[in-house]
């Protein structure tokens, strides 16, 4: 072969190469291309895998939250109850009443009005069993309390004589100032029936179907209306006393919670103490509803609540956080994340915080030691950190402002830090409390109410009722029971209950 053959061929050998290298060129340009895209994709897909496990995680959360692990009400928790878990710790001791304790039973504190004596069978029917029966004395007695109903009805006859035999003229008399009608309905009646509809929770209807068939009475329902609303216009008076005392007093209980009126959701304030409750009905259930409810804008003691965020727009008071709540809330981080053990640390030490708090109101003291005040100020601390180290803020997005997205988790460590003096007052100060059963207490029968009844037909009624529930109340708490209190207020002494008659 020539020379000049030879470099034709090579030639022709090297176009072949190019040719092959420049298709290997393109084939792996289409390959870069399809590996970014397929990177690309493989991103998107496990961003959106971390979405939608945060979202499966946050629904299932919230799926799981009930009245026993978060701030949501019983009411909410349906028909499905929550198995109770217990705040308290077993303390090792069996169940029911412990040695040394000094039991109670049934007792009756009024006399028989009749007896009946039991003998043998032999002795029935003879002649000489009177003779027996005076000479012993029984050796067993069972008694069987029950009720009468009745009904009195009262005349009040006036008189007119035409010529007195003394003065020489006609006398006539004259009916008490209260005896108005022809006939109406006594005191007893007026409180029984004002009872039945608000402390017993009975609506107008089924109070006036009781009293139709058990005391035959023809009590229409416009007339119990009437008198609900003249029972509630009786204690205004003793609102505004009680208004006053809260307004003076140290601490006060405070809560909300929503009800019907009228087809339309209302809300319910309620400011209470050991002593007085009053409750407030209102379009509104933020700062707005708490200001015209009146008791907190003018109030400078110290505040108990569940750290509902209007609350904290209240000024120039001292804030208490129910600690009832955060337990509830470190069970259900606890529960729907087990990985976060800084939950159940700070559940055992606010535990441990009460335990050593009322062990010294038992004892009488005034406040904690020096070594508890600084060993529970370490533990909060250190919690805290750890918590912080086991979630750390997210990074932010690129492209996005604003705050970055905490979570739940992080967002209650935050509130913990922030609100460290709130949550820990009830161990500087002995008249504070741990939680705000409280105002739940005082504010709870509402929901019985709407339950049992439906809704409040009316904005009117539902204000009848919180001012008649709001003086009942206050009597109970002034050792009066709730028939005795509304039986005072219908006589026109609604006052008495701030006394403490007793019942």
């Amino acid at each position: 072969m020539t020379a000049d053959e030879m470099n034709i061929q090579l030639k022709k050998q090297n176009d072949e190469l190019t040719v092959q290298l420049r298709a290997l060129q393109i084939s792996l340009d289409n390959l870069s291309r399809n590996f970014a895209m397929q990177t690309q994709l493989l991103a998107e897909a496990n961003k959106r895998n971390a979405e939608l496990t945060a979202k499966i995680e946050q629904l299932t959360e919230r799926l799981n939250k009930n009245s026993k692990n978060s701030s949501k009400p019983p009411s909410s928790d349906g028909y499905k109850k929550p198995s109770p878990k217990s705040l308290r710790t077993s303390s090792g001791k069996r169940q029911g009443g412990q040695a040394g304790h000094k039991g109670n039973t049934l007792e009756s504190h009024i006399e028989p009005t009749s007896r009946i004596p039991h003998m043998g069978k032999d002795c029935q029917g003879c002649p000489r069993a009177a003779e027996c029966l005076a000479k012993h004395r029984p050796s067993e007695t069972r008694n069987v309390m029950d009720a009468e109903l009745s009904v009195s009805l009262t005349a009040h006859e006036r008189y007119c004589i035409a010529d007195c035999p003394i003065h020489h003229r006609a006398e006539i008399g004259e009916f008490p100032s209260d005896i108005k009608a022809h006939l109406q309905y006594g005191t007893n009646l007026q409180a029984l029936v004002v009872a039945l509809n608000t402390v017993g929770a009975v609506s107008v209807n089924r109070t006036h179907e009781i009293l139709s068939s058990v005391f035959n009475i023809p009590l229409s329902t416009g007339t119990i209306t009437a008198m609900v609303s003249r029972c509630a216009e009786m204690v205004t008076g003793t609102l505004d006393q009680i208004r006053d005392h809260l307004d003076s007093s140290y601490l006060i209980h405070c809560d909300e919670t929503g009800t019907r009126v009228d087809g339309k959701t209302f809300w319910v304030h309620n400011a209470s103490n050991e002593l007085y409750t009053y409750l407030t009905l209102d379009r509104k259930r933020g700062i707005e509803g708490i200001n015209r409810a009146g008791i907190l804008p003018d109030y400078r003691g110290i505040i108990v609540h569940d750290c509902w965020n209007p609350y904290w727009k209240v000024e120039d008071v001292t804030h208490a956080v129910c600690c009832a709540h955060l337990l509830r809330e470190l069970n259900g981080i606890t529960e729907n994340h087990p990985d976060q053990k800084w939950a159940s640390r700070f559940r055992s030490l606010l535990l441990e915080m009460k335990k050593v708090r009322d062990k010294a109101v038992s004892r009488g003291r005034q406040s904690l030691s020096y070594y508890y005040h600084h060993k529970f100020d370490q533990n909060y601390d250190a919690i805290i950190q750890s918590g912080y180290d086991a979630n750390p803020l997210p990074d932010q997005p690129k492209g996005k402002r604003g705050r970055k997205k905490r979570g739940k988790v992080l967002a209650l460590i935050d509130r913990l830090k922030n609100l460290k003096a709130s949550v820990c007052l009830f161990t500087e100060d002995f008249l504070v409390p741990f939680d705000n059963n409280q105002a739940e207490r005082d504010i709870r029968m509402v929901k019985t109410k709407t339950k049992v009844s439906g809704c409040f037909r009316s904005e009117d009624g539902a204000r009848w009722y919180l001012k008649i529930m709001s003086y009942v109340g206050t009597a109970k708490k002034h050792g009066l029971n709730a028939y005795a209190a509304i039986t005072y207020a219908l006589s026109g002494n609604p006052n008495l209950i701030l006394l403490g008659q007793g019942s």
